[in-house]
């Protein structure tokens, strides 16, 4: 059953594909950059959070 299914529908290959689909008007360029500094700021937090770990360990 499992391999009747087809998944074609959810795979893009280009970002401009997936473009189409976007609710509210939105824009990939801005999805995009919104997204990467998502990523900046969750990694930045990461770092703060595992030096602080690491200084409080030495202590």
């Amino acid at each position: 059953m499992l391999s009747t299914l087809s998944f074609t529908s959810v795979a893009f290959t280009t970002a401009g594909d997936a473009a189409d689909g976007l609710i509210f008007g939105w824009e990939i360029a801005t999805v995009q950059k919104w997204a990467l500094i998502y990523l900046g700021v969750s990694i930045l937090a990461f770092v703060v959070v595992w030096l602080v770990g690491a200084l409080r360990t030495k202590v």
